[in-house]
């Protein structure tokens, strides 16, 4: 029995929190950092640590499931795909989350979510 191996449901429907999380991905890919509240830096956490471990991986199927998580954007995946040496030093941890302070409007606490080996 696996006991405590809960996520973060973020207030949302499955479908809508997933739709974030990946466009949340994507963006932190084509941009190598962003910000967000820690909460979803959390759950973006554990995407995109599978993402790049399946980009690292290198076979079709693995490429036909990244391009699913990454919202069908083909040359995203090909930008990965041809960068993919960069987290070869790495087995996880391929994302830093460095704490930024507090939103004005509710004081949600923000955070920087960037890529480790960032080129």
């Amino acid at each position: 029995m696996r006991h405590k191996y809960g996520y973060n449901k973020l207030h949302k429907p499955t479908d809508q929190r997933m739709a974030m999380l990946k466009s949340l991905a994507v963006s932190l890919f084509q941009r190598n950092r962003l910000e967000t509240t820690e909460a979803r830096a959390k759950e973006l956490r554990k995407l995109v640590d599978g993402i790049i471990t399946l980009v690292k991986k290198g076979d079709l199927s693995s490429r036909r499931r990244v391009i699913s998580l990454l919202l069908s954007d083909k040359d995203l995946v090909k930008q990965l795909y041809a960068g993919r040496e960069r987290f070869n030093k790495r087995s996880s941890g391929y994302t830093r989350i460095i704490q930024a302070g507090s939103r004005r409007g509710d004081a949600a606490k923000m955070v920087l979510v960037e890529l480790v080996d960032a080129a």
